[in-house]
């Protein structure tokens, strides 16, 4: 009988699998997709502000590309396999934007977004990419949250971004990171 007939042998690499989660230092870790962008050459002293809101942005959508394309977004979306963790494709989380001012001292700012999940999202996935695999389906949706998490989690930012346009905290280095957090549905 093959690994994929057998019934016990299946159920027993599910078992494995997720006490190894469980049990593994890296379990948060498996949960979450992170990008990171870095901007290392600050505009002139003559500046306007909208090319100063542009230069933020540009750090905020790099690392936003870094955190679609990372290979941690990949095994989020492998967990929704009919047999994975996910309680009925049922799933929770939230989407973070972090900017980091590394010449200044204003303090970070974070804004956070969060998003749910739902089977009929990975049924709409699945009529617009017209395959059958979940983890492909899943990445599709969880890269459109993604999208629009980033998008939301910037806006709540975007007013703190402006007091800081007004400290000129941003006439230094720029570090931005957008991190996407998933959990089980309970």
């Amino acid at each position: 009988m093959s690994f994929r007939t057998n019934l016990d042998r299946l159920l027993d690499h599910i078992d494995r699998e997720r006490r190894r989660d469980e049990e593994g230092d890296q379990a948060p870790d498996n949960r979450q997709a992170v990008g990171r962008a870095l901007d290392t050459s600050p505009l002139g002293p003559d500046a306007t502000n909208p090319e100063r809101m542009r230069r933020i942005f540009r750090v905020v959508e790099e690392a936003y590309k870094k955190a679609a394309q990372a290979e941690e977004l990949g095994k989020l979306a492998a967990r929704f396999r009919g047999i994975g963790d996910l309680h009925h494709h049922h799933a929770r989380g939230d989407v973070s934007v972090t900017l980091r001012y590394l010449d200044a001292d204003r303090p970070e700012d974070i804004g956070l977004s969060p998003f749910e999940i739902h089977p009929r999202d990975l049924e709409e996935a699945k009529k617009e990419t017209g395959s059958t695999r979940p983890d492909v389906n899943a990445l599709k949706v969880l890269r459109r949250e993604l999208r629009k998490g980033v998008l939301a989690a910037y806006g709540k930012l975007e007013p703190r971004l402006r007091d800081a346009l007004r400290e000129r905290a941003d006439h230094g280095h720029l570090a931005g990171q957008v991190v996407m957090d998933l959990r089980p549905a309970e």
